[in-house]
């Protein structure tokens, strides 16, 4: 909303209605006032670096790849931990007689 007023567009238009110009508007702001793509990337490693380097408890929870929010690792947290890693169960040792 904030960046359709600076660029004079009407907010209710939808985006097919918009000209090249207005899309073109749109698009230097956005570059020149924010933080897009290739630099959002870059700095949120190194925000994610600088946490492992201080030795901070999201950095460790980072660099042991579990997750950093305060989620249960006990079941769920696939996506942070990856693929199962099967442990073999005791062996049942035969009874005595």
């Amino acid at each position: 909303m904030n960046i359709l007023t600076q660029a004079n567009v009407n907010p209710d238009k939808k985006i097919g209605e918009l000209t090249e110009e207005e899309v073109a508007k749109i698009r230097s702001i956005m570059t020149s006032e924010h933080k897009v793509e290739g630099a959002l990337r870059s700095e949120v490693q190194q925000n994610i670096k600088r946490l492992m380097d201080i030795g901070a408890y999201r950095g460790l929870r980072h660099r042991r790849g579990l997750p950093v929010r305060g989620q249960r690792t006990r079941t769920n947290s696939r996506t942070r931990k990856g693929k199962r890693k099967t442990v073999a169960g005791k062996k049942k040792t035969p009874a005595k007689k």
